[in-house]
């Protein structure tokens, strides 16, 4: 890469790390489905100002009906399950989680696909298993109503988030190539807002969150997403898309920096362990050791 490439892609993985403080102090004021709805109302705003500038409007209006499903798979679903766990566990526990994203892809490309995994990949998706049960020992506990069961609910619903970012680049990559990346990027931030505008409604809550709560929002929509979406599609354009894929090894570590930063949150060996195995793994699932790549998404804010 060259150096301005590397800022780009350092940057990108410095904002989406943060995403992850910005969601742990602002979900519990708005509760996630409404800290969501404002992320991507404002993000949508930004993009759509830009694109009317730069972009292909013309391209928005002819992909609607799959911008709209990329827009729920990659933006609505995903980003309401993350914020909802990181309710209940740290923003680096989060983006370990959230880390998984290239292995989903291997395994939705595969099934939907038919993408060939070769031998190695197959051994790095082997690996980040291995490495999700190392990070995951002792939390779960299966009975609801137990002290772990939220926390259980919200890893599960980490995972999940994971696995819509890896559903929504396999579909991406089959019927949105080819198409300009402001597009991408502001049709599926149109479509979450409209999607999530109803449940948001009900969801609002009650007390008005503070103005620290509205600082991390719109903090959470402009650099985060906004900024974010734009950095990543630019990378992809400049050195493709396996490169740009290597911002997923820099966010877990942005995002505990940031958490032990600002939140004084416990950085544990088990998570340092679970999360060196996982992006172990996750090298070998997206075939950048060993051999050329074989799958990796065009569209994907992993991010979270």
């Amino acid at each position: 890469m060259r150096s301005r490439d590397l800022t780009d892609l350092v940057l990108l993985a410095a904002l989406w790390g943060a995403s992850f403080l910005f969601m742990r102090h602002a979900a519990p004021a708005f509760g996630p489905i409404a800290l969501v709805q404002v992320r991507v109302t404002i993000a949508a705003l930004i993009l759509i100002v830009l694109l009317l500038l730069h972009g292909d409007r013309a391209a928005l209006r002819s992909h609607a009906l799959a911008l709209g499903f990329v827009g729920v798979m990659n933006s609505a679903v995903p980003f309401v399950l993350l914020t909802y766990s990181t309710l209940y566990v740290t923003g680096g526990f989060a983006a370990i989680l959230n880390a998984t994203t290239p292995m989903w892809t291997a395994l939705v490309g595969w099934v939907w696909l038919r993408d060939r995994i070769r031998p190695l990949q197959w051994l790095g998706l082997a690996i980040g298993v291995a490495g999700v049960s190392v990070l995951l020992w002792g939390r779960l506990d299966m009975r609801p109503g137990s002290s772990q069961w939220q926390v259980t609910v919200a890893i599960g619903a980490a995972l999940l988030g994971a696995a819509a970012y890896g559903t929504s680049a396999t579909f991406a990559k089959k019927r949105l190539a080819g198409v300009p990346a402001l597009v991408v990027a502001t049709g599926s931030q149109i479509a979450a807002a409209a999607v999530l505008l109803p449940l948001a409604i009900f969801a609002w809550p009650v007390q008005m969150p503070g103005v620290g709560a509205w600082a991390s929002a719109v903090a959470l929509a402009v650099a985060c997403t906004a900024l974010a979406y734009l950095l990543y599609f630019r990378l992809i354009a400049r050195v493709g898309a396996v490169r740009a894929a290597a911002v997923t090894f820099l966010v877990p570590v942005f995002a505990t920096a940031w958490g032990a930063i600002f939140l004084d949150e416990a950085v544990t060996l088990q998570m340092l362990v679970g999360g060196c195995i996982i992006l172990a793994g996750t090298a070998l699932a997206l075939g950048l050791v060993g051999a050329p790549r074989r799958i990796v998404p065009a569209v994907n804010s992993s991010s979270n």
